[in-house]
């Protein structure tokens, strides 16, 4: 039997749009000087901080992701009050989360389906992202998200303060590689197991100069070469173990950081598998590592909690017509009402304890 094969290449690709170069894109949806200035101002704020010379507490709060733009505009309209009245205690920065990793399969965020319906517009994702952005730092807040593509930054990272690099792929070597090149803070997130050593090996790795496969400006591939992210910081998150934001564990943070020569600066996720998937625990895991502070713990420098206009997630996909204003459809949020008091708690005590 003779096998003819004309071509051995995109077998198993059923479609491919181009996209604008980032230039493009860029050029389309541009900066204002003012939101360029929000953008430099929290990075040096951040970098201050990691390095111990800012007391104050680094909070990335806001939805889990970003599924319907009018109730996330509604929640920055609050967020913003806040953000003004306590950032001498607090550096308040607003999850804007639009890439969602999924352990098997699933809606994969407003960049990769902003329809909601499975058509995946990308382009149209990406010009939505970065119009949304925009918004948000017209309302002086500082923004936030986790980087999931390795392209994506092209498009979005004039626009971001704050990146994380996830739990799934914080043993990655593109986004280590991906991380050394940031222009902001990175934080990394311990494995889903739990194991903080794939994420203090990711700090170390994007603290240094790697060279690799990227894109350019104007869309085309080359290799990059980074001068490595001094300003990275180890999130807790839990894992499978069970939470890791206690005190033995904070301390056990730190003991690696200083071993491996990094960065002490250490975020707790108030989230995730730290309240045990369950959102309304998280106030009472910030209220730990509130203690933890009041207790002079000083290599705390970040916290995260998932946040919404209302409490809990709905399940997705299901009619749009049919989802509930205001609530997640990834994980589950605490409200609006409980946020304010978390944030309102966290400033007194970072007051009495950092400040007095």
């Amino acid at each position: 039997m003779v096998l003819l094969v004309d071509t051995v290449t995109n077998l198993r690709i059923t479609d491919s749009k181009a996209l604008p170069s980032p230039a493009d894109l860029c050029g389309d949806i541009a900066r204002t000087s003012e939101q360029k200035m929000l953008v430099a101002k929290s990075r040096n704020e951040m970098h201050s901080l990691i390095q111990g010379e800012d007391k104050r507490l680094l909070a990335v709060v806001g939805p889990c992701s970003i599924h319907d733009l009018d109730a996330c505009r509604e929640y920055a309209g609050r967020f913003a009050k806040l953000t003004e009245e306590l950032r001498d205690r607090l550096l308040l920065v607003m999850r804007v989360y639009f890439e969602k990793p999924r352990t098997t399969v699933g809606w994969k965020g407003l960049i990769m389906d902003p329809k909601l319906n499975g058509t995946c517009d990308i382009p149209e994702g990406l010009r939505i992202a970065r119009s949304f952005l925009g918004e948000v730092l017209d309302l002086g807040i500082p923004t936030a998200t986790e980087l999931l593509d390795p392209i994506t930054p092209q498009y979005l990272a004039d626009s971001l303060c704050w990146a994380a690099i996830g739990a799934r792929t914080s043993e990655s070597q593109t986004h280590r590689q991906m991380a050394s090149g940031l222009s902001m803070p990175v934080g990394f997130k311990n494995a889903t197991g739990g194991d903080i050593k794939a994420a203090v090996n990711g700090i170390t790795a994007a603290t240094q100069s790697q060279t690799f496969l990227g894109i350019t400006e104007d869309g085309r591939a080359s290799a990059v070469t980074t001068g490595g992210n001094p300003d990275c910081q180890l999130i807790l998150r839990g894992g499978s173990a069970g939470p890791n934001y206690g005190s033995e564990h904070v301390s056990s943070a730190r003991d690696a950081l200083e071993k491996a020569n990094a960065p002490v600066s250490v975020m707790i996720d108030c989230s995730h598998a730290n309240s045990g998937k369950d959102p309304s625990c998280q106030p009472a895991v910030l209220d730990d590592v509130l203690s933890q502070v009041e207790q002079g713990t000083d290599c705390i420098h970040a916290v995260m909690i998932e946040s919404h206009l209302n409490a809990g997630s709905q399940s997705f996909p299901r009619s749009l017509d049919q989802l509930e204003y205001g609530v997640s459809i990834t994980d589950g949020c605490i409200d609006w009402e409980s946020t304010e008091a978390c944030l309102r708690r966290a400033a007194d005590v970072v007051d009495k304890a950092r400040f007095s």
